[in-house]
């Protein structure tokens, strides 16, 4: 049996499956599809660490203080990202652990609040190009944009969102206790959204900032500090393509990095999407040795664990 640690990401997005299911109960049931697979992997023997998105439960929180505005206090990013840590976390931290009795394992589960430096020179902020929040239609975006001061992207085909800065991660502050954690046998929920950003003042004192972090990114420099040997995105496909949804489309099996990086080259990744997702195995599989990645989807994990499935990019 393995004993190795797989970092497994889990997107904001996968907690809501559509309009209709947005509510808080309706999340947690989603969190419950896929702590059961993530526990298949605990089963096989994997020391697991699960980090998750928190983009349209960010969204929400900043809504909410935005319509009660002169009310109560509004809620700045740093803190919305902490509220999402504890609320998500808690989803797993409770849905993961009654997994785990179902199948008879004995083994402790913790959600941690992570926190993950940024420079605050860092060129993101000038230009905010992250989505958080629900999707909108352009005319609703355009309103929140003059009334709100929000900065608006159109995200791929599901309509428009608001966008913050997202800085590039430097360091994952409570790695080495998380590392630690995971390898003592200890199931952790970790950098959740990307983690808090944080950026270090001349005295050295960590402070927040407005700003959010890539989950993926934030992920794959989390495997590497804690030496994971395995990054595994979840997402909505089992596997990846080239030239999706055209007569030639080609699905990808196993990829080298050199190829994963010449596909991303040529376009073949839709930028808000699945680019992403690559961006972020490559960096992991560049920064670790032997360390290997997957992209499927929930359903698919032991499976692809088995080689059947998913798209893996090793060296």
């Amino acid at each position: 049996m393995s004993k190795d640690i797989a970092v497994v990401a889990v997107g904001g997005n996968a907690l809501i499956r559509d309009s209709a299911h947005t509510a808080l109960d309706d999340q947690y049931d989603a969190v419950c599809a896929t702590a059961a697979h993530v526990v298949e992997m605990v089963a096989a023997g994997w020391n697991v660490v699960v980090t998750h998105g928190n983009g349209p439960q960010v969204g929400f929180i900043l809504r909410r203080s935005e319509i009660a505005d002169g009310q109560v206090p509004t809620v700045p990013i740093r803190y919305a990202v902490g509220d999402t840590q504890g609320a998500i976390g808690f989803m797993f931290q409770n849905a993961l652990g009654n997994a785990l009795k179902r199948r008879g394992i004995e083994m402790p589960v913790v959600a941690l609040v992570t926190q993950t430096l940024v420079d605050h020179r860092d060129p993101a902020f000038a230009r905010p190009d992250k989505p958080v929040g629900s999707f909108m239609d352009e005319e609703t975006g355009r309103r929140f944009e003059r009334e709100l001061g929000w900065s608006i992207m159109r995200d791929g085909d599901r309509g428009w969102r608001r966008c913050v800065a997202s800085p590039q991660p430097l360091k994952i502050i409570e790695a080495p206790i998380i590392g630690r954690l995971a390898r003592d046998g200890v199931l952790v929920i970790a950098c959740g959204g990307g983690g808090i950003a944080v950026a270090q003042s001349a005295s050295g004192a960590l402070e927040g900032v407005e700003a959010v972090i890539d989950k993926d990114r934030a992920s794959a420099l989390l495997a590497i500090e804690m030496n994971a040997h395995l990054l595994m995105i979840p997402t909505g496909v089992e596997r990846v393509a080239i030239r999706f949804g055209q007569p030639d489309q080609q699905w990808l099996d196993r990829i080298d990095v050199e190829q994963a990086e010449r596909y991303a080259a040529e376009g073949h990744f839709g930028a808000g999407s699945m680019q992403p997702k690559i961006e972020a195995l490559v960096t992991f599989v560049k920064g670790r040795a032997g360390g290997r990645g997957v992209i499927t989807n929930p359903e698919s994990i032991p499976r692809a664990l088995r080689g059947e499935t998913g798209t893996w990019i090793e060296r």
